[in-house]
């Protein structure tokens, strides 16, 4: 058994699982308000528990097939299952367990007097992995990052690519997410309903990160560890007419180190220019607030009213590191020693729905939110890679904005099987410091459904959307060292054109139902020089399904998808001289098994799923020569295959094997190793290639009878 999956057994994941369950919290809910007329309803009583214990086998290493899934190593895992439910007179809890042996364990733990109070509590944790293929010189102390002790005179006796040779160890880029919540409701009456939710999120773990020294620079892997407590409070009020809800949100995010320094891996610590260490900020500690009002009114049987306000404030007060840690460099002292980050928020929206005429049916909705950044503007001076005073300064620019969306709608049923449908959007955005200041985007859209008959449905949507600018300010880009030429694409003028076609059929003499969709996008930047000229979208899906009797189900899926672009540039920031095209493309297909006709006692599923995907780019020189990248290509091939045995009422086994097979061709990592770029220390990602086999057995018994049921209707 590997050290992983030993260390995520059954046992040690159910005792620490359990403890967390009854001290900590499961992910917020919104409470079910279906239950609010049913307060004092009786329960018929009963409780149900089952357990599945299984384990599961993996015959080799693979990190991506590990992301979400914990199953990273080869070797044996044993893994825990549950579910159980308990109904006492007008009570009733329910729990469930999932994966408890796993990395990517989830509990909940649900209960309450249905119409009068309720409870939610439970824990999940999801492992993430990137690369298991990555090597380092850095070991990780104290939130830094340190080369080994005898760095400097093995690279004097060695020489640098020895002493990185001699010296790398393995170092998985990977990162462990965990979740633990906890949450209530009460019902004060028929009307009245307080509510509190808690969630406590950690995020730890190893990525990526480039540190520069000018000219050389390595890449990090960097230890992270962050907190984020989020808080929900409010009350619920319920009448005839509507609702109203109030409700205060809180965030608390913070890391445990503000910064992160690594030494200098290049030359000799008798070279004077050369910096011992550098320094990069981490995410700074920070909050936020908000209280919100929302509400419903009912204006009449065929008027629906909906508004929603909300005020709050994100404050940012984490101490600046300094300019640079380089003891040889005198830059001036910062301006202040904290950022002092303050920004207010407010918005508003407001959405009318209504049915005028027994065939139509108008909506209105309009939304405005607003960011004031009131962080103070100061110079500083820039410190270029810890290597040295560059004498520039520079000033910190806290943007703002107002944005609103106003959108109009309206269907009006042309016959009993024609309905009609169109709609306006107009967005408009207020932004400073920025090159656009002002830019407004219209949308209009219409929509012919089509349903001859109960079983055939068939829509179509066109539109098309412009976004215009008040004008790009040159000068500004060319403060911040950008060829004027250049248009930003979320800042340029945009035509964009799109049609929708959907089809869905259900043969019910058949049992057939099969579904088609079609989408294509197509976007201009007529009024950019540089930057993205323009691009398009094509997409296509298909599925089918199949009963074909009462014990055997088949399915089949497929899907593509071509995304295409041109952008333009300019090598020495003047005009264009050089264009590059790229064409990426997408398929998915995949089809399944669902049957019990082996036998009385079996069930059986086969899932099969293939996807690929490619990415081309081409480079078009002003001499009009061509240059075409190594195309980024991926295959995945994934099979599963889950039967069930039924020895009795209670107890059920079941086999699982799943096989994957993922390959990629990425020209950026494969081959590059460490050493690989002469002035780059890199961590020697490589592109994924991996197959495994799954072969897992669990077996599944049932406790407790009684009649569980939801409440019955009280006399």
């Amino acid at each position: 058994m590997s050290g992983r999956a030993l260390r995520s057994s059954a046992v040690s994941a159910t005792l620490a699982g359990f403890i967390l369950v009854a001290t900590q919290t499961a992910l917020a809910q919104q409470p079910d308000t279906s239950s609010w007329e049913c307060r004092f309803c009786p329960f018929q009583t009963g409780s149900h528990t089952d357990y599945a214990v299984g384990i599961t086998n993996m015959d080799d290493d693979a990190a991506r097939f590990g992301d979400a899934t914990g199953y990273d190593d080869a070797g044996t895992y044993l893994n825990l299952d549950g579910t159980g439910t308990h109904i006492a007179d007008d009570y009733r809890w329910d729990w469930d367990a999932e994966d408890l042996g796993l990395d990517s364990r989830v509990l909940n733990l649900t209960g309450g007097r249905p119409g009068s109070f309720g409870y939610r509590i439970g824990y999940r944790q999801l492992p993430r992995y990137a690369y298991d293929t990555t090597r380092s010189v850095y070991t990780a102390s104290g939130g830094n990052l340190v080369l080994p002790t005898n760095w400097a005179s093995a690279v004097a006796d060695l020489g640098f690519a020895a002493a990185v040779n001699a010296n790398l160890a393995a170092v998985d880029i990977a990162s462990e997410r965990e979740i633990l919540s906890v949450g209530g409701d009460y019902l004060l009456n028929s009307q009245f309903q307080f509510f509190a939710d808690y969630a406590r999120e950690k995020r730890d773990g190893v990525d990526m990160l480039g540190g520069s020294f000018f000219t050389q620079s390595a890449v990090l892997p960097r230890p992270f560890d962050y907190q984020t407590d989020q808080w929900e409070l409010g009350a619920r009020y319920r009448a005839d007419w509507g609702s109203l809800q109030l409700a205060y949100y809180g965030s608390f995010f913070e890391s445990s180190t503000i910064g992160v320094a690594w030494d200098n891996p290049f030359g000799l610590p008798t070279d004077p220019a050369r910096p011992d260490q550098g320094q990069l900020a981490q995410p700074p500690d920070n909050d936020a607030h908000q209280i919100a009002l929302s509400g419903l009114y009912r204006l009449s049987r065929r008027t629906l009213v909906s508004f929603a306000a909300g005020v709050g404030s994100m404050a940012q007060d984490q101490a600046l590191l300094p300019y640079t840690v380089n003891a040889n460099l005198a830059p001036e002292p910062l301006p202040r020693a904290n950022l002092d980050g303050d920004v207010d928020t407010s918005h508003w929206s407001l959405t009318v729905t209504s049915r005028p005429i027994p065939k139509g049916r108008v909506k209105f909705a309009y939304r405005f939110d607003d960011r004031d950044n009131g962080t103070s503007v100061d110079t500083w001076n820039r410190i270029i890679a810890d290597a040295f005073v560059s004498g520039d300064s520079e000033v910190n620019a806290p943007y703002s904005f107002q944005r609103s969306r106003l959108s109009l709608s309206a269907d009006y049923d042309l016959f009993s099987t024609l309905r009609l449908s169109g709609g306006y959007e107009r967005k408009e955005l207020e932004r400073d410091l920025q090159e656009v200041a002002e830019q407004t985007e219209d949308i209009g859209w219409g929509r012919l459904r089509w349903r001859p008959n109960a079983w055939l449905d068939v829509n179509a949507k066109a539109g098309t959307a412009r976004r215009d600018i008040d004008q790009y300010d040159t000068s500004l880009a060319a403060s911040l060292g950008q060829n004027p030429l250049l248009r930003k694409y979320n800042l340029a003028y945009r035509y964009r054109e799109f049609i929708e076609l959907t089809a869905s059929a259900a043969l019910p003499d058949r049992n057939i139902t099969v579904s088609a969709s079609a989408r294509y996008a197509d976007d201009s930047y007529t009024r950019s020089v540089l930057g993205l000229l323009n691009s398009d979208a094509t997409r296509y899906g298909f599925d089918v399904a199949w009963q074909a009797s009462a014990e055997t189900s088949l399915y089949l899926h497929s899907s593509w998808e071509d995304m295409d672009a041109d952008q333009a540039g300019s090598e020495f920031a003047g005009p264009p001289d050089w264009r590059a095209s790229t064409a990426d493309a997408f398929q998915t297909y995949g089809l399944g098994v669902r049957t019990s006709a082996l036998s009385d006692k079996i069930d059986l599923t086969l899932d099969y799923t293939h996807a690929d995907g490619s990415s081309e780019t081409t480079v078009l020189s002003a001499g009009g020569s061509n240059s075409r990248f190594p195309d980024i290509e991926s295959d995945l091939n994934s099979l599963r295959l889950m039967a069930s045995y039924r020895w009795s009422e209670r107890l059920h086994a079941r086999l699982e094997l799943r096989y994957e097979d993922f390959k990629m061709e990425d020209w950026a990592l494969a081959g590059v190793g460490p050493l690989t770029i002469p002035t780059v220390l890199s961590l020697g990602a490589q592109p994924y290639d991996y197959d495994v086999l799954l072969i897992g057995l669990s077996l599944r018994y049932g406790f407790g009878g009684g009649d569980i049921a939801l409440p019955v209707a009280a006399n």
